[in-house]
């Protein structure tokens, strides 16, 4: 079945909402105008869609919600919920859906004022019996101590990480859309207060507004539509735990599993991929996915990232609209991973576009460094 998969869906519309913010407005809004703009972008209509795939932190049933606010009655619809890659995860189910002739045409969604509405992170209504006694900092206590034992384990620098945040920043100056384009320096990102050794301020996404939405179709509709067609050729996920504690390995993420997976579907490998974005909520995720993922050898990450090899200019694009560092993160990252990668394979991003970019890998991650979804993006000639 996922070899029938391959390329059997195309994106054929996106759209942003509440970048760079969105004061004043709620997520349901800000999801909405997402919409709208990848309808417009689509050439299509409100009324075409009957495939919804969406989730959310404010509504308990979230198709329920969105479909009511847009007016909207789904034939098809999956509020699968693993976090931040859920929204990669909506592809591979959309793939399907389209495949079985569930639905026509397939909308995922997202939306949220987290920046503007209540900024900070809320405390966790699912306690973790095994991590609360402890009273860690949700999430980033998670990450830190995934990102102090790879420094443990391979020797990886704080000066290593800082470079993901400063590679970011970079193409963030490239991005009108993106929150964070001031200059940034590794001596920068050292310097900034410390939230959970060894993690500071500036290894730590941002907290913010905006929205996002894709449209896809099936392959045999993908040239009946005004922007060029983005095809699904691959995707797949993996989770290994919900609490860190429970984390097998805490430098080796469940990319190593759903990526593999994802380039078999897609029959590709790493080294055919021309653009990366991943789901970089913290600088050491960077790291991880690159080395699970394949782009270099497990425990290599730190040293690959070094000298702007992934920043503009450099040898592996990776998080080229700035990234959850830099752009946005809205609560949820994943679909501007989506959204960001057809937009390069389009050759839609003005000074920061990847000349002559095929394919692309889209990365979510979920919980924390819990829920693994890869999915792999071409251009109609990579069918």
């Amino acid at each position: 079945m996922f070899r029938k998969l391959r390329g059997a869906a195309a994106i054929v519309g996106v759209g942003l909402s509440g970048l760079p913010s969105a004061p004043e407005r709620t997520a349901m809004e800000i999801l909405a105008e997402a919409v709208h703009r990848a309808l417009d972008d689509a050439g299509l209509k409100l009324g075409d869609i009957d495939g919804l795939f969406t989730g959310s932190s404010y509504h308990f049933l979230p198709s329920l919600s969105v479909a009511e606010y847009l007016g909207l009655k789904p034939k098809f619809q999956d509020t699968t919920m693993v976090g931040g890659s859920s929204f990669v995860g909506h592809l591979l189910n959309a793939a399907l859906a389209l495949h079985a002739g569930l639905c026509d045409v397939a909308l995922i969604c997202y939306g949220s004022n987290q920046g503007s509405g209540f900024g900070k992170l809320k405390t966790m209504s699912e306690a973790q019996p095994y991590e609360v006694p402890y009273e860690p900092r949700y999430p980033i206590s998670s990450y830190a101590l995934a990102a102090a034992r790879h420094m443990h384990e391979y020797g990886t620098r704080r000066e290593d990480l800082a470079e993901v945040a400063v590679a970011a920043r970079k193409w963030a100056q490239l991005n009108p859309l993106a929150i964070k384009r001031d200059p940034l320096i590794v001596e920068d990102v050292l310097k900034a207060r410390m939230i959970s050794d060894p993690l500071g301020l500036l290894d730590c996404c941002l907290v913010s507004d905006g929205g996002g939405a894709v449209i896809l179709v099936r392959r045999e509709r993908a040239n009946d539509f005004p922007k060029a067609p983005v095809f699904v050729l691959g995707c797949a996920g993996a989770t290994t735990h919900r609490q860190i504690a429970c984390m097998p390995s805490l430098t080796s993420t469940a990319a190593a599993d759903s990526g593999p997976r994802a380039f078999e579907m897609a029959g590709l490998r790493p080294s055919d991929i021309d653009v990366v974005e991943l789901y970089d909520a913290f600088t050491i995720n960077t790291v991880l996915f690159l080395e699970d993922l394949g782009f270099c050898e497990k425990g290599e990450g730190g040293f690959f990232v070094r000298d702007g090899w992934i920043a503009p200019g450099g040898a592996l694009p990776v998080n080229t609209n700035g990234g959850g560092l830099s752009c946005c993160h809205p609560g949820m990252y994943g679909i501007f991973t989506v959204i960001e990668a057809a937009q390069q394979l389009r050759g839609e991003c003005g000074d920061r576009q990847v000349t002559g970019a095929r394919t692309a890998v889209a990365h979510g991650n979920g919980g924390v460094l819990s829920s693994q979804v890869t999915s792999i993006l071409g251009t109609a000639d990579t069918l």
